[in-house]
């Protein structure tokens, strides 16, 4: 099942949906690395964080685990991610 995330310019497909609000560095990471383990190559997850250190921390753990990072937007105090497994 994918679910749809419509932005200004342009809609994204997401295969699982990560609510990390509230929760700070490291396990905003902690929880997506384990949710794209559960998804196939090529699928994608998207990750709602309010952790402002969380840009940087999954622009990092996408370099270092070869995941794409599609997308981030900031929306108020949210950030949202969407990330492709390799």
């Amino acid at each position: 099942m994918s679910e749809t995330l419509t932005l200004e310019s342009e809609t994204m497909e997401f295969h699982k949906d990560l609510d990390a609000r509230g929760l700070n560095c490291p396990l905003p990471i902690l929880k997506a690395k384990k949710a794209l383990a559960e998804l196939e190559s090529g699928q994608v997850l998207r990750i709602v964080a309010t952790d402002p250190g969380s840009v940087r921390d999954f622009q990092a753990f996408a370099k270092q685990t070869g995941n794409a990072l599609l997308s981030h937007i900031q929306q108020g105090t949210e950030f949202t991610f969407l990330m492709r497994r390799k």
